[in-house]
């Protein structure tokens, strides 16, 4: 179970990402620098990885944060690959290739196991 709750925690996540990009798109303002959006993705990132952490610790188990960390970037990857890329990516003229060479998306995952981990190592005793 506590494999299903790590990526569950990290679906929650992926499905934050998602639509902070989404609504980014929308603001007038930010809509047409995809670097001004994915700054402040990777600024967010940080609350929503923070955040499933949380959620997950909440039974007790015992995962180190560095291993939910990547099993939670490992998830979002292939919610990426299987949902991300064929109904986002591919519609508007991009590819797989295009998606998964930017250095965006590997700086989020990194944000992301990186700020579960340093909780986790902060808070050992919290949750």
């Amino acid at each position: 179970m506590k494999y299903i709750r790590a990526i569950f925690s990290e679906i929650l996540v992926w499905f934050a990402v998602s639509i902070s990009f989404y609504i980014l798109e929308q603001i007038p303002v930010v809509k047409d620098s995809f670097f001004e959006q994915s700054v402040i993705v990777a600024i967010s990132i940080v609350f929503f990885a923070i955040g499933a952490a949380k959620f997950y610790y909440l039974k007790n188990y015992k995962m180190s944060g560095l291993k939910l960390g990547i099993i939670m970037s490992l998830t979002a990857l292939f919610l990426d690959i299987i949902i991300t890329v064929p109904f986002v990516e591919i519609p508007n003229g991009r590819n797989y290739e295009s998606f998964f060479t930017s250095p965006i998306l590997w700086i989020l995952a990194f944000v992301n196991a990186v700020s579960v981990f340093l909780w986790r190592k902060l808070n050992k005793n919290v949750v």
